[in-house]
């Protein structure tokens, strides 16, 4: 071969180890392009935008090439060392709370009341990991779910660092810092992200997400109390979505804090700054579940671009306690249920304080309850003889006014009506006498109806055969379901019925004109009321049952000291006495009166 030939050849195998030496270490790899994630909101940018904003960023942490597999560094680029390693767990508590944070997520997976337990006496668990889920959403060019990557943790004694590392100067930190009571401090710090983060992103997204667990006896009771309430900041107006059904909403207002409530338990993500708007919400009813209901949040959080930037938020893990969320200043209050107007200005002002002070003094609420209702019947007694007495005259007069009634039956009931208001009008009787206690027992009724199912005090304090006052008592399990009353016998609602019946019975007996004619609405009400309160609070039912038992009594003593004759003598009395002028509002009836018999003979 010519030595032209040769040369020629050796140069043409350099030339082609120099390409393929070249090829193989130098030239950039071309990544395949990858499907785009969804994100919910406008947060997330695409590939070409972030690839024309990060152009002149600063250098971005390298990733090692031995540790990150080239998935890894296409799916999650600078956090791909951040996508494997092992679960752990680490625990902050104080007296009242116990707490774990997971290194995958960096989240709150467990929160335990220490000073409360469940129906069946296990440790109680608002919620757990596989049952809930707390995850920020951002974007570095590659959509990052902090929900799917390992935090590094880093704890004093009662702060808990939770770092998302790309490396030592550029990682978004979850800082727990637990108070000396329900509340968490919770801030997230986001250090040297401002240019890895695109310049076009100002918002990401913050998932929130629990299913609520069975804490309570009743599963019924407890799903009528649990549900998502949140407060506004314009007006600080506490708004819900509806607790009976499946339920969504997008709150285009700043909020100040959403609730997950449960019937004695809240988690509460309070916003320190407020929550911007949009913020959706979800509550889905878990039917046929062992949880109670399924309640998501979604907000979406401001970001600035600033070197080191926090956002800070706290949380409330604990009871629905109205003093105890009262004493926090942020209307967290407003998760009790006492009702609303008058009945909740009775409970807020009267049932409360006094149920409160009564529980320094007793510790059993069986005779809380019987002193609160003794005390509520003693402060009624005044109106309640007003009332009696306005009945005896009634069943004085009940004679006369069936003698009216028969001499006018089926021939002109608008006189017979006529009549007998003029027979109270001579005799001096008001009919509406007996009206009164109820005008005001009436809101204390409706009032104690709100409050003792949402009472936490009541929860699992037994009394008698009843081992949970704040949930249905039981003296036999009939093994079946019956419709609209349940698969068991509620003793305290049997006593509250029989007793309500009672005192229908004494009632109807001085029971006139249509009153009489609806004596049997007025037995239908309690036996519809057994069905009702069956599987309802205990202590509701045994406050109905001692509430009727002080009336008969009342009724008792009052009937002694009532003389029927010395009342038919001043009846009589009062008949010969000139008449008193009628009233306006009496001169206006009758003349309402005259205008419907006129009508009815023009029909005729």
């Amino acid at each position: 071969m010519k030595q032209y030939d040769k040369n020629s050849l050796i140069g043409f195998v350099l030339m082609a180890i120099i390409l393929i030496v070249f090829n193989t270490f130098f030239f950039p790899e071309v990544q395949q392009e990858q499907a785009p994630i969804t994100a919910p909101t406008e947060a997330v940018i695409t590939e070409t935008q972030i690839t024309e904003t990060v152009t002149d960023a600063p250098i971005i942490p390298t990733l090692n090439d031995s540790i990150v597999s080239e998935e890894l560094k296409a799916t999650y680029g600078i956090f791909a060392s951040s996508a494997k390693g092992t679960d752990e767990f680490q625990t902050i508590e104080n007296d009242k709370l116990k707490i774990t944070v997971a290194n995958k997520g960096g989240r709150i997976t467990s929160v335990i009341l220490k000073e409360y337990q469940t129906f069946d006496s296990l440790a109680l668990d608002l919620f757990d990991a596989d049952s809930s889920s707390f995850n920020l959403q951002f974007t570095t060019g590659h959509n990052i779910n902090t929900a799917d990557l390992f935090f590094v943790a880093e704890q004093t004694s009662n702060t808990l660092s939770m770092k998302l590392k790309a490396d030592d100067s550029h990682y978004v930190e979850y800082l727990y810092t637990l108070t000396d009571d329900y509340l968490i401090d919770f801030d997230i710090n986001f250090v040297g992200m401002e240019n890895i983060i695109p310049s076009g992103v100002n918002y990401m997204n913050l998932e929130w997400q629990m299913k609520t667990p069975q804490t309570e006896k009743s599963k019924t009771n407890q799903d009528m109390y649990t549900g998502l309430q949140y407060q506004y900041s314009s007006d600080n107006e506490v708004d819900y979505l509806s607790f009976t059904s499946t339920d969504e909403d997008k709150i285009n207002a700043r909020l100040n804090w959403v609730a997950f409530k449960q019937q004695f338990f809240s988690a509460i993500f309070i916003a320190k700054d407020g929550f911007d708007k949009p913020t959706y919400l979800t509550s889905t009813k878990s039917e046929g579940s062992k949880f109670i209901k399924d309640l998501s949040a979604k907000f979406e959080l401001p970001y600035k671009h600033n070197r080191d930037e926090q956002l800070s938020f706290q949380f409330y893990f604990g009871p629905n306690h109205y003093k105890t969320l009262e004493s926090y200043d942020s209307g967290f209050e407003e998760l009790v249920p006492l009702g609303w107007g008058i009945f909740g200005w009775v409970n807020q002002y009267i049932i409360i304080n006094i149920f409160d002070f009564l529980s320094k003094y007793f510790s059993s609420y069986g005779l809380i309850i019987l002193i609160l209702t003794l005390i509520i019947k003693i402060g009624l007694a005044p109106f309640t003889y007003k009332a009696f007495l306005s009945q005896a005259k009634m069943k004085v007069l009940k004679p006369e006014i069936d003698k009216i009634n028969e001499k006018l039956k089926g021939k002109d009931p608008m006189k017979a009506q006529q009549e007998t208001m003029g027979l109270y009008r001579k005799a001096g009787v008001n009919p509406m006498g007996g009206c009164l206690p109820m005008l005001f027992q009436f809101p204390i009724l409706i009032a104690m109806f709100r409050f003792f199912p949402a009472s936490i005090e009541l929860r699992q304090e037994s009394f008698l055969w009843a081992d949970d006052l704040s949930s249905y008592d039981s003296i036999y399990n009939l093994g079946f379901e019956i419709p609209f009353y349940g698969d068991h016998i509620s003793l305290f609602t049997l006593l509250m019925t029989v007793s309500t019946l009672l005192y229908t019975r004494m009632n109807s007996s001085m029971a006139t004109g249509q009153m009489a004619q609806m004596k049997w609405m007025m037995y239908l009400m309690p036996i519809m009321f057994l069905g009702f309160f069956n599987n309802y609070a205990a202590g509701l039912s045994y406050y109905y049952f001692l509430a009727n038992m002080f009336t008969f009594t009342q009724q008792y003593f009052m009937k002694r000291m009532i003389d029927e004759d010395a009342i038919l003598a001043q009846l009589e009395a009062n008949k010969k006495k000139p008449a008193k002028p009628k009233s306006k509002f009496q001169k206006k009836l009758e003349e309402m009166q005259k205008k419907q018999e006129q009508q009815l003979k023009k029909r005729k």
